[in-house]
């Protein structure tokens, strides 16, 4: 019997219904029955909210965040459903950035407590039944759903959504999705539904086919992201939320003393070491329309999602929904804050500069050395976990050389052991410590790093969500 109380109730979920993050493909239900079966049970409340649909390889939940933290501030009532969490079950589910309540996670678990015994679905299957029923009662005006991995065979390709959306194909979860980008591809453009619009991110041609033929199969409209968009980084703010303020009032306190002309310039350095707090971007349409705009999602790879997001609201508009160029701005200068949305490329300490990000495959730890190497920092220290069915060697390969490693095991079952990823890591020339337990090799990198060094955290979402 289920008690009444909310970590009681997640008790229940993660030991009687099949997980992912522990087992791994074997998690996996190989299609839709369990969602169908349980969503009918509920009154099929999948039904009775409008969605937008978003699956790839990279970068769907940010952008799943942008779209949610746009419509949101355009005036519509937002659900949003993604997956992992970080650190608290409820950021899958949020209605306006807000998580679903502990009340409703318990009273929902009660509810269907005789069909999961009878079903016997996965916690992923019952996780997207939540979101859609609260989203259901909630009587939200539309909902973001990301899929879990793929999409054809996803639980949440049971929606119907005004708007597909697929940011990216890359080489990930390739033991259940296939060993090519095509057969990848495949399994995403499972998502395009009949006459439902696409917006494809990033045209691959491995891959590009593939969706044309989908869309043409379901006579879907289709679009290509990066050729209706450019985005260029005009400036990124050196800043955190409140350091331009700081260094103003020292400015002005600067002209009456000496001293404080010290203070100004110990200021002054410490903020030009701090990582981006927002990027100043300049959109192009090929219609020729230009925006400016403040993300504060300051990965460089972040372009490449604001281009699908971009081309998205084109295709929303054109469906009536009521966005303006206002509302874009407002709303990307701070998809955090709206949303919730944590852990990419994000800091987390200065002086050293801590950042972390849950780029876990090779297309995004490609993403994150890439931005490693455009920060500016005396050493570079790695705090690094990974999970056994990941391409470790493909990710291994892109990794920093000169840097010092800190090897740790996700707190999960499916963790790579961190002594065998060192190993690993050797034919790389990557070498560092093993410090199994995630919260002790951030402690010992802390300790080692200087004062302009820089720490990265990741490798894995589930190291990132220990140190966040």
């Amino acid at each position: 019997m289920i008690k009444s109380s909310y970590k009681e109730t997640l008790e229940y979920l993660y030991s009687h219904l099949p997980l992912f993050s522990k087992l791994g493909a074997s998690a996996i239900k190989k299609d839709l029955t369990n969602t169908i079966e349980l969503c009918e049970r509920l009154g099929n409340p999948h039904n009775k909210f409008k969605c937008i649909h978003v699956a790839g390889t990279n970068g769907k939940g940010s952008t799943s965040h942008m779209l949610a933290a746009i419509l949101q501030i355009s005036g519509y009532k937002t659900g949003l459903y993604t997956s992992p969490h970080l650190k608290d079950f409820r950021e899958r589910i949020r209605i306006n950035g807000e998580m679903i309540s502990e009340k409703k996670v318990v009273d929902f678990t009660v509810q269907i407590k005789k069909d999961i015994e009878e079903i016997e679905p996965s916690f992923f299957e019952v996780t997207v039944t939540m979101a859609f029923k609260h989203f259901a009662e909630e009587e939200v005006d539309i909902a973001v759903i990301e899929t879990g991995l793929g999409g054809r065979l996803d639980s949440t390709n049971v929606i119907t959504p005004l708007l597909s959306v697929i940011t990216n194909i890359g080489y990930d979860h390739m033991n259940i999705l296939g060993n090519t980008l095509k057969q990848i591809a495949s399994e995403k453009a499972g998502i395009i539904k009949h006459k439902v619009p696409v917006v494809i991110g990033e045209r691959h041609p491995e891959t590009e086919q593939v969706f044309i033929n989908k869309a043409m199969e379901e006579e879907a409209r289709i679009v290509f992201a990066e050729d209706e968009w450019g985005v260029e980084e005009v400036e990124r703010l050196k800043e955190e939320a409140n350091s331009s303020e700081l260094i103003a009032d020292s400015s002005m306190l600067n002209a009456e003393s000496s001293k404080l002309i010290a203070k100004n310039s110990k200021l002054t350095a410490q903020s030009s070491q701090l990582k981006a707090h927002s990027s100043t971007l300049t959109a192009q349409s090929s219609k020729l329309h230009t925006l400016h705009l403040h993300l504060d999602l300051t990965g460089s790879y972040q372009q490449k999602n604001l281009k699908t997001v971009l081309s998205a609201v084109d295709e929303l508009r054109k469906q009536r929904f009521v966005i303006s160029d206002e509302h874009l701005k407002q709303a990307l200068s701070q998809v955090q804050k709206l949303t919730g949305l944590q852990g990419r490329w994000q800091t987390l300490g200065t002086g050293p500069l801590i950042i972390c990000d849950t780029g876990h495959n090779s297309a995004g730890m490609k993403e994150v050395v890439k931005n490693i190497s455009a920060t500016p920092y005396k050493n570079l220290h790695m705090v690094f976990g990974m999970v056994k069915d990941k391409d470790i060697s493909k990710v291994l390969a892109l990794l920093p050389q000169k840097a010092k490693y800190y090897f740790c095991n996700p707190p999960i079952e499916r963790a790579k052991p961190a002594r065998e990823l060192a190993e690993e890591a050797k034919a790389f020339n990557l070498h560092g410590e093993v410090i199994e337990d995630v919260a002790s090799a951030f402690q010992k990198a802390k300790d080692n790093a200087e004062a302009k060094d820089l720490i990265f955290v990741g490798g894995s979402t589930f190291v990132v969500a220990e140190i966040i």
